[in-house]
């Protein structure tokens, strides 16, 4: 019989305390254990019960929670999510928690629709089970199989193509899918590109508002250009572009000049924007002049897309289970045999930088 992952919630809201509570308990493989009104609170209780998670809102009484995430990861580190309704203008807090150890951050729930309370039910159980399955220091209880209908395929944003459909050109395009960990795995290997590097698109799960402050963050810390995808912007060497939160990212084509799009359009495997819509988009409108990377993430957001760009003609690479935070995605792509290579962090950015360059020059 699986454990349950013991929760302990952490948020000067009793409301939110009290609705955190009733949604993580509807799913059979959560427990809340307890619950905090602020850190001092919840240290209080760490030292009584160990949960498996924590989850944490930042804009606290007596302690902030970016404070208590830095003393919790010095001297007993748990996963955290964050889970906070931070506006626009204070998302550098949320990428310094990520930064502080972080495992998820993700809005919290508002007043709405039952639907709306169901997608946030889905998006909060989901990221507690990714936080469980962290390597942060212990094992922790790992769940799988965990489906919630309906469950909406790339299909609903962009029909399918068929495989190697687009002919060879001179330009190469680099697409990327991560979640859970990915943060620092993107730093990682985007400090690692060239100035010269392809272009690059990136889908990073991600709560909306949150991915410009990412962006202009790596933007600070790499040698290429990385900004927010907007509507129009060019696919060039020496630029990423990463999905804005709650958009699709698709790859045009016209002529020789590739370019994206953002849409909204529904869920595609729980996430807006989702990685299965930007492979595809990659495998429909750039084939064999495409390298897909899935990365760190849980859940199974990527794998039919990579393989859908490795059956198009694209060299595809899953980030091996040892270097991710949750090998849950990679995992996935990888049992359906949609990479061509399996590879840790420290060695994607080199291996793809030297396969781009024997593309151009015609070896293969």
């Amino acid at each position: 019989m699986k454990s349950k992952i013991k929760v302990l919630i952490v948020d000067d809201s009793a409301v939110v305390r009290q609705t955190l509570t009733s949604l993580m308990e509807s799913d059979p493989d959560i427990e809340v254990i307890g619950t905090a009104a602020d850190p001092i609170f919840a240290a209080k209780k760490i030292s009584r019960e160990l949960p498996d998670v924590i989850t944490l809102d930042i804009e606290m009484p007596r302690m902030d929670g970016l404070t208590f995430l830095r003393k919790l990861m010095i001297q007993h580190p748990i996963p955290v999510v964050i889970i906070s309704s931070l506006a626009a203008h204070t998302t550098e807090t949320g990428i310094k928690a990520l930064e502080s150890g972080a495992v998820e951050i993700i809005t919290k729930p508002q007043v709405g629709t039952r639907e709306f309370l169901e997608e946030s039910k889905i998006r909060i159980c989901d990221a507690i089970k990714a936080a469980a399955q962290a390597k942060i220091k212990r094992r922790t209880p790992i769940i799988t199989n965990f489906r919630t209908e309906p469950r909406f395929t790339a299909d609903a944003i962009l029909s399918g193509t068929k495989p190697g459909s687009m002919i060879k050109t001179t330009e190469n395009i680099i697409a990327v899918g991560a979640s859970t960990g990915g943060t620092d795995a993107l730093l990682k290997f985007l400090q690692e590109m060239p100035v010269d590097a392809p272009g690059i698109i990136i889908v990073q799960h991600m709560p909306e508002h949150f991915t410009r402050s990412f962006a202009n963050r790596l933007n600070d810390l790499c040698h290429i250009n990385v900004k927010e995808a907007e509507n129009d912007d060019a696919v060039i060497r020496g630029r990423a572009l990463i999905a804005r939160g709650n958009h699709h990212l698709l790859l045009k084509r016209s002529g020789a000049r590739y370019y994206v799009e953002t849409v909204e359009g529904p869920l595609v495997n729980r996430h807006r924007p989702s990685v299965d819509v930007l492979f595809r988009s990659t495998a429909k409108y750039a084939g064999r002049n495409a390298i897909g990377i899935i990365m760190t993430g849980m859940g199974d957001d990527g794998a039919k897309g990579l393989l859908e760009m490795k059956e198009a003609g694209a060299y595809t690479i899953a980030q091996d289970e040892k270097s991710c935070i949750v090998f849950g995605m990679p995992n996935e792509a990888i049992k359906i045999n949609a990479a061509s290579v399996v590879l840790p962090l420290d060695k994607i950015a080199s291996h793809v930088y030297q396969f781009e360059k024997r593309l151009n020059s015609g070896i293969e």
